[in-house]
């Protein structure tokens, strides 16, 4: 009873105060869902706040309700500066919730101007995902990123941009930090929380840890059935299908003896990650999370995959002596089951009709984590599984899977007004404990769980596999085709 009181009394704290203009880009289902946290938690008034979207999904209405200025327009190429410059200054903070704007575009529009930003992904202009004139690996998160983290040196020291940071990519990657945590202390280990980057390399590398999936099952269901036609999700679905339809992407680890047959290395960047020569909507892999035991997920391609990889790298000079496997592996709600499974066979072409499930959500959850394995206790799972009915007790507009990323766009957003002034940050980077606390009141039980499975575990029993001398930690073994 005592932490259910304190973790109401959480949900109703003032984190920091806000005196700037927040510009907001985008207003689908994160934006209306993270809005009511914004003025929860950040000592703002609504006249502070103006949102920038076009209202293909609703939002006008949600927008009213909190006495928010709505513009409808959409960013462009040729007028995103045009809109935005004379709406942001020295302090202001924009919250970049849009699809197809340029990250690095609005990033640099704000360390010109001052102000202070966030996203929930690196996003291309039109085309970025799609154009067949690019190649395979110039679609990639990783060139993505690789674009992005140019810009570093170039403003160091100037007003925090947090880059990445929602549920994965974003609170993922401090999950893994509070597993390692927690993986250390089970096992003897006795490790403070590191403070550099190559402290957490070496702590992941004395742990034993060579493969992290983010793994995630969503069981959410609506009584509504999907018609054919439709795409249904409890996300984003333009987000969903362009990440789907881009290469499938994960960190490549030092353990891994040889690439996939169809795994390319990428000719510049940090090299930390392969891409297989497929959409990641049609690779799948084995994981396992908690409550659903074993399943098949998809390699979606996201940040983390990258970012994690790299951030855990050690060198001894030129030479990379350790790094973990890395990638995530999606389960999405049946219903968005059977629309990728539309989808794919007409060789990645939307649907024309779209169905974002919130309210008429019936029951299921979504159980995201991380699972860490390699180590000596086999296999261990860090992350939240928040069901529909606790959702709709903690603030609205929001569904399972929504609010597991609008918390921790709340928690980047009081971390960046708390340290204004590190330039271009991912998740890795920050306060991993610092935005657990922000985020945990939202998350429903947080859990960590130790399992011996294995991705060969249940293979070879009715269909004969050599597996023998296996290493079940290689990604060779669980890449099903």
């Amino acid at each position: 009873m005592a932490k259910k009181s304190a973790r109401k009394a959480t949900r109703s704290r003032k984190y920091v105060s806000f005196k700037g203009r927040m510009v907001m880009i985008g207003f689908g289902s994160i934006g209306q869902g993270v809005l009511p946290l914004i003025l929860r938690h950040i000592g703002i008034k609504p006249s502070q706040i103006t949102i920038i979207a076009e209202d293909l999904r609703g939002g006008i209405p949600e927008a009213k309700r909190y006495g928010v200025t709505f513009i409808e327009k959409r960013l462009t190429k040729s007028n995103y500066r045009r809109i935005l410059e004379g709406r942001l200054g020295k302090g202001d903070f924009l919250v970049n919730l849009s699809v197809e704007v340029a990250s690095t575009a609005l990033v640099e529009l704000c360390q010109q101007a001052g102000a202070l930003y966030i996203d929930t992904c690196i996003e291309p202009w039109p085309g970025g995902y799609t154009d067949p004139s690019l190649s395979v690996s110039r679609r990639s998160n990783y060139a993505l990123r690789d674009a992005m983290l140019k810009l570093k040196p170039r403003y160091r020291g100037g007003p925090t941009a947090v880059i990445a940071h929602g549920a994965n990519p974003g609170l993922v990657s401090h999950f893994v930090k509070q597993g390692l945590m927690n993986l250390a202390r089970d096992t003897g280990v006795k490790a403070a929380a590191p403070s550099t980057r190559e402290g957490w390399g070496k702590l992941a590398r004395r742990l034993g840890v060579k493969v992290i999936h983010i793994a995630e099952r969503d069981t959410q269901v609506s009584p509504v059935p999907k018609e054919v036609g439709e795409f249904v999700n409890t996300w984003s679905i333009d987000g969903f299908v362009s990440e789907g339809g881009q290469p499938a992407e994960m960190g490549w680890g030092t353990h891994e003896k040889t690439l996939p047959p169809d795994g390319r290395r990428h000719s510049f960047g940090c090299d930390a990650a392969i891409y297989l020569n497929r959409p990641g909507l049609l690779t799948r892999v084995r994981t396992w999370t908690p409550l659903e035991g074993p399943f098949h997920g998809f390699i979606i391609t996201h940040n983390e995959s990258i970012s994690m990889a790299d951030y855990f790298t050690l060198r001894e000079g030129k030479k990379v002596v350790y790094r973990p496997t890395v990638h995530y592996a999606y389960h999405p709600c049946d219903q968005a089951i059977m629309s990728m499974h539309e989808i794919s066979g007409k060789n990645l072409k939307q649907q024309k009709r779209q169905r974002l499930i919130v309210e008429e959500i019936t029951s299921g959850r979504d159980e995201l984590g991380v699972l860490l394995m390699g180590h000596k206790k086999g296999a261990y799972w860090y992350g939240s599984q928040l069901d529909i009915h606790e959702t709709r007790k903690l603030t609205p507009y929001n569904n399972a899977t929504s609010i597991q990323v609008c918390a921790p766009v709340l928690s980047g957003i009081v971390w960046a007004l708390e340290n204004p002034d590190c330039g271009l940050v991912e998740a890795d980077e920050m306060d991993f404990a610092r935005n657990l606390e922000i985020c945990m009141p939202y998350l429903g039980p947080v859990v960590g769980r130790y399992s011996d499975w294995t991705p060969l575990r249940g293979r070879g029993v009715l269909f004969p596999e050599d597996l023998d001398k296996a290493d079940p930690w290689q990604f060779k073994n669980f890449r099903v085709t």
